[in-house]
């Protein structure tokens, strides 16, 4: 067996965490149910939940005690059952969901693609460019000199000049592909995506995968939710597999694929064709 490579001291280089979950709980609370309003399973329902909260919501524990460490360099796919957590996980890294119980520590500011590049459908996409790269922490020189790598990366001006058009003219694709193109437009310590790379061509595909590479080679940290697991394996080298809220599997992403397809398989869990 190889050595690890060993530092002028002689031990193993140390690597730098970026996100350390520690035993972390998250749990929210959800509104209505199936029972309407003036039923009697609704009015029961009201005079047990009393003092329990308000009336016709229930909490989700979606994340239970869920620890785990990640590094500089590290592509890190989230996979598991539709309702298994990983959502849920992302926005917790992102301090977008608080921690109930146990601890995120993260090294400076995850970016949750999508979320930080909030974009409003009224305004034109080059407007949005600019918003959203400043909510990504870019500032207006920045912007201005990565505009049309921005835009040419998106590929939304490949049929027209739907640049100047207002992103609520524009296809669900467009605007995923719009928000990936901003946020991947600049290094970040922690870089989460969910879902992105389900959308667009495979002449986009390549595109995003090889900016995930070049953002890796750039020392930072990407965590990717994707429907597609051939999505997980080409792009990650770890994976963890959340079930019910829960850490089934962390370790080298064809592994964790492997034996999640093979759980699927056996119980007809997962998304569409077995692959969330």
């Amino acid at each position: 067996m190889t050595a690890p490579p060993t530092d002028t001291a002689g031990t193993a280089p140390e690597r730098t965490p970026t996100v350390v979950a520690d035993g972390v709980h998250v749990t929210y609370t959800v509104q209505g149910g199936r029972a309407g309003k003036g039923s009697a399973t609704s009015a029961l329902s009201r005079i047990v939940s009393r003092g329990k909260g308000a009336p016709g919501t229930r909490k989700v524990h979606a994340v239970k005690g869920v620890s785990f460490a990640a590094y500089r360099g590290e592509a890190i796919g989230l996979i598991g059952s539709n309702g298994s957590g990983k959502s849920t996980l992302l926005k917790a890294v992102a301090g977008l969901l608080p921690v109930n119980a146990g601890h995120m520590y993260t090294l400076g500011q995850p970016a949750l693609l999508g979320v930080n590049a909030a974009l409003m459908s009224d305004l034109t996409g080059e407007r949005n460019v600019i918003l959203g790269g400043l909510a990504m922490g870019m500032s207006r020189r920045e912007i201005a000199e990565r505009y049309e790598q921005i835009v040419d990366f998106s590929g939304i001006n490949e049929k027209g000049d739907f640049i100047s058009l207002p992103m609520r003219t524009y296809s669900s694709g467009m605007g995923a592909r719009l928000r990936f193109s901003i946020a991947a437009a600049r290094s970040h310590d922690v870089l989460l995506i969910d879902e992105a790379l389900a959308t667009g061509d495979a002449g986009f595909r390549r595109r995003s995968q090889k900016r995930i590479d070049e953002l890796r080679a750039e020392a930072g940290t990407v965590f990717l939710v994707s429907h597609s697991n051939s999505t997980i394996t080409e792009t990650c080298d770890r994976a963890l597999w959340l079930e019910a809220g829960t850490l089934r599997m962390d370790g080298p992403a064809d592994e964790v694929v492997a034996a999640y397809e093979e759980f699927t398989s056996v119980t007809g869990s997962g998304g569409k064709n077995g692959k969330k």
